[in-house]
């Protein structure tokens, strides 16, 4: 690496500061984030090959720790083929409610910093700090002050990319996972990106890896020199220009500020296909005290319930109601969840996957409400309140239904609920 590109790694760093002038963007990475969170409170397990994922046999990767990693564990990984590459390994389910309320922490710290914080994920973000350097310093000591601050207060580790561009700072972050910061200067981006392999390049994928490999092309540099013309005929207009632009580092997108979440929602896939109504209302009975808990912890509330339905085949279908007020109230939810799987006629059908969700949010605060004549005054609102408190104090599985308290064994549900993301996303590390 050169003097240029100056790493960062805890510890004195030896040689002069990377040029950070002409670089605001940064990319903030949480360091294998669910995995990291699970250790706060399993701190014995640190060192070790750790999974977090679904633990039936159609279960998947999740998130891994770097010591899995080693062994060829991956999220998106089914978790079949992650057990056989590392037997070893402690596998853990997933803790969504968990991790998002970690990752709200997170976030706070980075709006402390720049109100243009662009989150990707749970555990990602762009933050364009220009605004910030007479206040704080230059951006490489903003990054310093981030990483000190997520490991002060919240017991974790994030990897940050500086650079002039979005694109170059999300590249420069994973250069230096785990626990590092980069910063590559406005006049080094071509000195970083032209060793790097074309498969580094936003857009690249295995066709278009192979595609530039008949061409010779298998480094960005190689790529960048080869005219324009000839990258649009062999990839197309749009494909070509863009990784033209790519090779040379241009990126002219800005952080854009996420907008508020337009749906939240769960969904879960089977160890074993399902026709039996009594297991699938079940599940959507789960699914329901998932979302309804997630939109109170958001503020929200929302008009629209939907259902989502695989079959065995993989045909899925979808069903969607409207409500006259918006809810962030799991027993209405779950009532309106259950009558789309009911009326989509799929009873006796084997499903694969049912999922939940609800969208056309709001502010739960600015929702309008009107009692029925027969609600009392304290009732399903306070107590899902009440249950969110317990919840929060002792953990999600603390309280919930009678009706979830034992769950068949022959096939149900493997416990890997997918979160939906602040636009409607499944959400994973």
């Amino acid at each position: 690496m050169s003097r240029k590109q100056q790493l960062h790694r805890p510890g004195p760093q030896p040689g002069p500061p990377a040029d950070d002038s002409g670089c605001p963007i940064l990319h903030v990475d949480m360091d294998a984030f669910f995995v990291s969170v699970e250790l706060l409170e399993r701190p014995e397990l640190r060192g070790r090959p750790v999974i977090v994922g679904g633990v039936g046999a159609r279960g998947v990767v999740s998130a891994a720790s770097y010591e899995a990693r080693e062994y060829g564990v991956h999220s998106a990984m089914p978790m079949s083929r992650a057990r056989r590459l590392c037997p070893q390994a402690v596998v853990l389910p997933p803790r969504h409610e968990r991790y998002a309320t970690v990752s709200a922490s997170v976030f706070e710290i980075f709006r402390t910093v720049t109100p243009l914080v662009e989150p990707l994920s749970l555990d990602e973000a762009f933050l364009d700090v220009a605004g910030a350097r007479r206040r704080l310093g230059p951006p490489a000591a903003i990054a310093a002050a981030l990483r000190e601050q997520v490991r002060e207060q919240q017991g974790i580790t994030c990897s940050v990319g500086v650079a002039s561009t979005k694109f170059v700072a999300k590249l420069a972050s994973t250069r230096c996972k785990p626990d590092g910061l980069l910063v590559v200067p406005a006049d080094g981006v071509e000195e970083f990106l032209h060793p790097l392999p074309v498969a580094a390049l936003w857009g690249v994928g295995e066709r278009t890896e192979e595609a530039l490999a008949r061409l010779g092309l298998r480094t960005v540099g190689q790529l960048a020199r080869v005219p324009l013309a000839t990258l649009q005929r062999e990839l197309g207009n749009a494909v070509g220009s863009h990784l033209h632009e790519l090779s040379w580092g241009r990126d002219p997108r800005p952080v854009v500020p996420r907008t508020p979440d337009r749906s939240i929602g769960a969904e879960e896939t089977f160890a074993t296909d399902i026709d039996d109504p009594e297991i699938i209302r079940r599940e959507l009975l789960r699914l329901a005290e998932k979302v309804g808990a997630r939109l109170r912890a958001s503020g929200n509330a929302g008009r629209t319930v939907s259902v989502k339905l695989r079959m065995a085949n993989f045909k899925t279908i979808t069903r969607s109601r409207t409500l006259r007020e918006p809810t962030d109230l799991a027993r209405v939810i779950y009532v309106t969840a259950t009558e789309l799987y009911e009326g989509a006629g799929l009873e006796r059908v084997r499903l694969r996957l049912v999922g939940v969700r609800v969208e056309n949010l709001g502010p739960a605060d600015q929702a309008p409400r009107q009692l029925a004549l027969d609600e009392p005054e304290i009732g399903w609102r306070e107590a899902e309140r009440a249950m969110d408190q317990v919840a929060h104090r002792f953990g999600s599985g603390a309280v919930r239904p009678a009706a979830l308290v034992r769950r068949a064994t022959h096939g149900e549900a493997e416990g890997e609920a997918r979160e939906g993301s602040r636009d409607g996303r499944d959400v994973r590390e």
